[in-house]
């Protein structure tokens, strides 16, 4: 099932696309023509605190649609409305994971910088925008804007110190990231946050996959594509540290609530690993896609 976020003249609502991706239900809308058998949630984060209870209940309405033949009523051309990131306002920072392919960590320097332990930053609430939407250029503090896609990890449920074996129970869904980066500003602070927080620099979307959709997260495969043209081609299966690891690591000491979004890490390809670099600029769109979950789209301007 894939939960969206979106906006029409009326409001920000949360919805359920089809299986065409073409069309989309307004939830609490169709579950109000139930007659008050199911009572959902307004806002995405409030969704996913609800955990498994909200989803049997999304699955609920659904199902009671699809049983009486109001597909055609019920749901709306996805065109007429605009997709906002599925959580447009995160509670806390994006956690990172930086360089956990080991060809992306030896681009950006040498098998030296392959990390024994999983490497984490953050990137702020305020870079969130939604598919579709642009990506300012910021020119006027960057000349070495990149591009990262990446899948992304929602937290389903509290927790703190988690097993390994454990964590993927404590997971809603997943969903897409471009963890869009000014080089520059990165090198120059010598810490990411400023670098990777810029207005505008974390698409994410266009959907959160609910985990009951994904076997396994760590064999998905994942592209970028910049103007059309293939830059990252690789799988999660490459990961170095699995998504069970990332998500016990950052429990041990600290907790992780329902909405919490974890970006596991980019593969080689990016910007600055050609020779000379290929970093953005004004008119490139990039499109991040990955296996099971769809097609995240931005264009960049100034």
């Amino acid at each position: 099932m894939k939960f969206s976020t979106f906006k029409n003249e009326t409001g920000i609502f949360i919805g359920i696309v089809n299986e065409g991706e073409n069309r989309i239900l307004p939830l609490v809308e169709a579950a109000g023509r139930i007659g008050g058998a199911v009572s959902l949630p307004e806002s995405m984060l409030e969704a996913i605190a609800l955990g498994d209870s909200f989803y049997e209940e999304a699955r609920k309405v659904v199902d009671w649609v699809n049983e009486n033949n109001l597909e055609e009523e019920l749901y709306t051309p996805i065109e007429s409305v605009t997709l906002l990131a599925p959580i447009p306002k995160p509670a806390k920072n994006i956690f990172c994971v930086g360089k956990n392919y080991a060809e992306h960590a030896i681009e950006m320097g040498s098998k030296d910088d392959i990390p024994e332990h999983v490497m984490v930053f953050t990137k702020a609430p305020t870079s969130v925008i939604g598919h579709k939407a642009t990506i300012l250029d910021h020119k006027e503090v960057t000349e070495q804007l990149d591009y990262e896609g990446e899948l992304a990890v929602v937290i389903g449920k509290q927790g703190i110190g988690i097993k390994r074996e454990d964590a993927l129970d404590y997971v809603f869904g997943y969903t897409i990231i471009n963890d869009v980066t000014a080089r520059d500003l990165q090198a120059r602070h010598k810490q990411f946050f400023i670098g990777k927080s810029l207005d505008t620099t974390c698409p994410m979307g266009p959907w959160i996959v609910h985990k009951s959709a994904i076997g396994n997260p760590n064999n998905l495969n994942i592209q970028t594509l910049v103007n059309g043209e293939v830059r990252q081609d690789s799988n999660t299966e490459n990961f170095i540290f699995p998504v069970e690891e990332i998500i016990s690591v950052l429990s041990q000491g600290m907790t992780l609530e329902p909405g919490d979004i974890i970006a596991t890490g980019t593969p080689a390809g990016v910007g600055k690993g050609f020779k000379p670099p290929r970093f953005l600029k004004s008119g490139d769109s990039i499109e991040v896609s990955v296996e099971g979950i769809g097609t995240l789209s931005n264009v960049v301007q100034g």
